[in-house]
């Protein structure tokens, strides 16, 4: 029998979710995400202090600002990405955008030009944004430049729905944040099948797939294999490196659970104007108030990555050239 990894390769595409390039080679996904919290964790790590370097020394050369130099330590850890995974690599927008949709364009434009001066052309690169209506509007603007999006941050239907109309090319509904929140307030324990997170997924693929929207579900945020299993044959799923090889290891049968040709059970189609996704958004208590704490979180992260970088650039300015991490 072979593993539940290659068996959910066969009915799904296969995304991992980490700025560590190390973890990713044995479990060959066909694509790769990031966020602030990945790669600030992952660029205090000894492996990846030359693409840190690299970026302070280009911050130091062209005078640039903090955020500049932050942007292109993402696109470095992007572009090291796309030479290991055959698909799609999505680098982050700042969270401290999320409610701009005029810089949100701006700094999405500036990361694929970044990507494509490289050679990594864009139809290898997801630009990252939270799934806010100011999100939603920026993405329905860089989807029409040929820029596709993934929305993150997405924790309810109507998200998914607003989303999908602004033609965004992926969607990444967290599976575990949602089921935190509903552990928190109600005390209880679920097993998969009963799972919030997992129910909100398949819920919002049988509403995609009722009704022909091409837009790609990605499962994401997972707290444990049983999550995974219970979404497989989900378009995709961004799993973490510690979860793929649970995965890898486990040579027991996995049973597909999602399939397009059989969603047939779908809430009624929407439409949603500002007015509309604003209510519906506010009526769920748990997406409102995990959209703003995961806001917060990367926002958090974010900054810790600029002070690093900033103290670094100081350091360099100081001795004219980049010197070792502090």
């Amino acid at each position: 029998m072979s593993s539940k990894l290659d068996q959910l390769k066969s009915m799904t595409t296969i995304v991992a979710d980490t700025g560590d390039m190390a973890s990713i080679g044995a479990f060959k996904p066909t694509d790769c995400t990031t966020n602030p919290t990945l790669i600030l964790k992952a660029a205090q790590m000894d492996a990846y202090k030359h693409l840190v370097d690299e970026a302070i020394e280009w911050g130091r050369s062209h005078n640039a600002v903090t955020s500049q130099v932050t942007d292109r330590l993402a696109v470095n850890f992007g572009a090291e990405l796309a030479k290991i995974v055959p698909g799609r690599v999505s680098t982050e927008v700042d969270a401290d955008l999320s409610f701009d949709v005029e810089a949100m364009v701006s700094k999405g434009r500036a990361i694929i030009a970044d990507y494509e001066s490289r050679g990594v052309p864009r139809n290898r690169v997801l630009i990252k944004l939270a799934t806010t209506w100011e999100g939603i509007r920026a993405c329905e603007i860089l989807q029409r430049e040929g820029i596709d999006c993934n929305m993150t941050l997405l924790f309810c239907l109507a998200q998914a729905i607003a989303a999908a109309e602004a033609d965004a090319f992926l969607i990444s509904p967290f599976v575990g944040r949602i089921l935190d929140w509903h552990v928190k307030a109600s005390g209880k324990t679920f097993g998969p099948d009963e799972d919030p997170g997992v129910l909100s997924v398949r819920n919002i693929y049988a509403y995609y797939k009722a009704y022909g929207i091409k837009t790609v579900v990605m499962g994401a945020s997972f707290r444990s294999l049983g999550e995974i299993e219970a979404l497989a044959g989900c378009d995709r799923l961004t799993i973490a490196p510690a979860l793929l090889d649970e995965l890898a290891k486990d040579n027991g049968t996995l049973t597909r659970k999602l399939d397009a040709a059989t969603a047939k059970l779908a809430p009624a189609k929407m439409s949603l104007d500002e007015k509309t996704f604003r209510f519906l958004l506010n009526e769920d208590a748990m997406a409102t108030e995990k959209l703003a704490e995961g806001i917060r979180l990367f926002t958090k992260d974010l900054r810790a990555l600029r002070e690093m970088v900033a103290t670094r650039l100081e350091n360099a300015i100081a001795a004219g050239q980049a010197g070792p991490l502090p």
